[in-house]
């Protein structure tokens, strides 16, 4: 890994875009964008269209380094090119914007409260294409719905053991362990959650680094000492469906913590909007979510 990426990600003003949608979850993308799943036929040209809206975000005057350090893409996002160049080298070279890439294959089906990944049988050649793509670091999603000890220990145990493969292969992973915001016990599910991250980050060497992301907790600051951990780069926050407003006046309350959000930034964008709609949409996204990550409350 390179340590000047590592210390952009670390003490760099700005947020995270994520822009990894995939397989289920692109319908759902792309009708919120205004496009309807009459206007594709097939997986091809369902993909076509989510890589023309993701490179109408990516190519706004907006979407820059000034606000955003890093973005999350899904394969193929990675694969495909924008003006030429390879969606990561875009972001790099022109934009100066780190890429990560998504590399879980879904969730698996709920079990002991939790949805932990499905199987990754093609890990170790997902991590060889993301270097040749010159990805910064990965991302990898769990669920955790109900407080229950033994499911969060599993999803911990199960983030951990493959944010360690990924740390072999030279990059950063992003240990996500989601907590759903409309879980009925969703604080004592974080009290158990940091208990488990805690143990296994003073279990790691000094050279093995990780970011976190975690949904905003319930009791504010709640994640505070893992901002000083000398294995994290970074905490930042996933939205889980908060509204932009509501997302944003949450992350504002927790103290070191930077947005990692997905639909909180483009629930305003629309593919009908002109391109100066479009762009002044997007421009107030991204200018209120960094003013949340940066100036705290």
């Amino acid at each position: 890994m390179n340590q000047i990426d590592v210390e952009k990600m670390r003490n760099g003003k700005g947020f995270i875009a994520a822009l990894d949608q995939s397989g289920g979850s692109t319908p759902k993308a792309l009708a919120a964008y205004g496009v309807t799943e009459s206007e594709f036929s097939n997986e091809a040209e369902m993909y076509d269209l989510v890589h023309e809206m993701r490179t109408r975000i990516i190519t706004a005057p907006a979407f820059n380094s000034e606000h955003i350090l890093g973005s999350i893409l899904f394969e193929q996002t990675m694969d495909r090119e924008i003006e030429g160049k390879y969606t990561g080298d875009y972001l790099r070279e022109v934009k100066g914007v780190l890429p990560f890439l998504k590399i879980d294959k879904g969730l698996a089906d709920l079990s002991n409260g939790v949805q932990k990944m499905k199987p990754n049988d093609d890990l170790d050649e997902t991590l060889k294409r993301a270097n040749e793509r010159n990805m910064f670091g990965t991302k990898m999603r769990s669920v955790i719905q109900e407080a229950n000890k033994d499911g969060i220990k599993e999803v911990v145990d199960q983030q951990f053991e493959i944010g360690k493969k990924i740390i072999a292969a030279g990059l950063v992973p992003i240990i996500e362990p989601e907590v759903d915001i409309h879980s009925t016990d969703k604080e004592q599910s974080e009290e158990i959650l940091k208990q488990e991250i805690k143990q296994h980050l003073d279990q790691l060497q000094s050279n093995e680094l990780v970011i976190l992301k975690l949904t905003i907790p319930t009791v504010a600051n709640h994640y505070k000492e893992f901002n000083d951990h000398p294995n994290v780069v970074r905490v930042v926050a996933l939205s889980g469906g908060y509204s932009k407003v509501d997302a944003n006046a949450k992350l504002k309350n927790n103290e070191g913590l930077i947005a990692s959000f997905s639909r909180a930034l483009s629930e305003n964008l629309n593919v009908k909007q002109s391109d100066q709609e479009f762009n002044a949409a997007l421009k107030e996204a991204v200018e209120s979510i960094y003013d949340a990550s940066v100036n705290k409350a």
